[in-house]
């Protein structure tokens, strides 16, 4: 049977060395997003906290995840499961984020596409037939619990996550697979810049502001516009409320653009939005290079590119607790297990799988 992943395929000498390139990256990565948004906070002012914050959560997340992950690989996932299903439920009494009139919806819906993803990895990582129809059905409570909760997003993310997951019986080559969800985060991304830029077609114009709504529209508008007068550096992070005409008189305004690839481009410029992706580029290498099953690391994916999604047309990077779940569900997904995992979480105890 053919691998179906780098690390599995390679000696172990190997498959350390690559994990520690992976490692040195992700750290250089993110020490680079802090230091870019003190630079712009130095040459413009503003308050480049938010974008440290959101850096220390990820960091943090990540390394708790991989120390749970390698502890407690099927445990680990299902309690964030649960945790991220519960700050979810409790969001309209839970403050997660600064009040806006676009309200919280980003927020909810990548908390529930997160506790999804980490609810499949977990049934991947179970070793029993019952703990993983179990775990499954988990994930469906979550998606049924976004529809209850009247999150149209969270709802297609968490189906779209869940049938990714059941898909990944099918791959036997995780690069490809993450090679489309790439794609699939930059068609998005694509599509809202269109829609800042005004270029689409008016016939998908309309039905698009339609549901995004136009005071969003308009907010992705002046953000493009900042980031044309200002490409290189920015406006400064956290400045875009002050600056912006659309939020001039807007007292119940949150001061960000609900778009977090427009936020970081009219803030920190080009070389801003620049690092955004490459950080997750970063994930997702992390991912190719993860000693796990190709079913966590593809069902880690799909999570973590379904939130991309949310966060191209939302607020959602803005609150810790959802880029702190990322950077856990990250982590957990490309930990080592302490304990002896079989590589595709599918051959039977007691049998011995044969390699050909």
């Amino acid at each position: 049977m053919g691998s179906t992943g780098t690390a599995a395929a390679a000696g172990p000498a190997e498959a350390y060395e690559r994990r520690g390139s992976s490692d040195a990256t992700g750290i250089a990565l993110l020490g680079a997003c802090a230091a870019w948004a003190l630079i712009t906070a130095g040459v413009h002012g503003g308050s480049p906290e938010g974008v440290l914050l959101a850096v220390l959560a990820v960091a943090a997340g990540y390394a708790g995840g991989r120390i749970c992950g390698a502890l407690l690989p099927v445990a680990a996932p299902c309690a964030g499961a649960l945790a991220g299903l519960a700050l979810a439920a409790a969001a309209p009494h839970v403050p997660l984020g600064p009040p806006s009139p676009l309200g919280r919806a980003g927020a909810t819906a990548a908390l529930l596409i997160l506790s999804a993803g980490a609810s499949c990895c977990a049934a991947w990582a179970a070793r029993t037939p019952p703990a993983r129809l179990a775990l499954r059905l988990l994930a469906v409570g979550i998606t049924g619990a976004a529809a209850a909760l009247g999150s149209l997003f969270g709802f297609v993310g968490c189906a779209v996550v869940l049938l990714c997951s059941l898909g990944t019986t099918l791959i036997r080559r995780r690069a490809p697979a993450l090679a489309v969800l790439a794609v699939g985060t930059l068609l998005v991304t694509g599509v809202s810049l269109a829609v800042a830029d005004r270029t689409l077609p008016e016939g998908l114009t309309a039905p698009l502001e339609g549901q995004l709504g136009r005071h969003r529209v308009l907010l992705w508008q002046d953000a493009l516009d900042l980031a044309t007068r200002e490409p290189a550096m920015g406006v400064g992070p956290g400045r875009f409320g002050e600056v912006s005409p659309v939020l001039a008189d807007d007292v119940l305004a949150d001061g960000k653009p609900h778009s977090a690839p427009l936020q970081l481009a009219s803030e920190q410029g080009i070389v801003g939005a620049a690092l955004l992706a490459a950080v997750f580029c970063w994930l997702l290498y992390a991912l190719w290079r993860s000693p796990r099953s190709t079913q966590i690391v593809l069902s880690a994916g799909a999570a973590l590119t379904a939130l991309t999604t949310v966060a191209a047309v939302g607020n959602a990077l803005s609150v810790t607790a959802v880029t702190t779940g990322a950077g856990v569900l990250a982590g957990i997904a490309t930990a080592r297990p302490l304990t002896d995992e079989p590589p595709e979480g599918t051959v039977p105890r007691g049998r011995v799988r044969q390699r050909r």
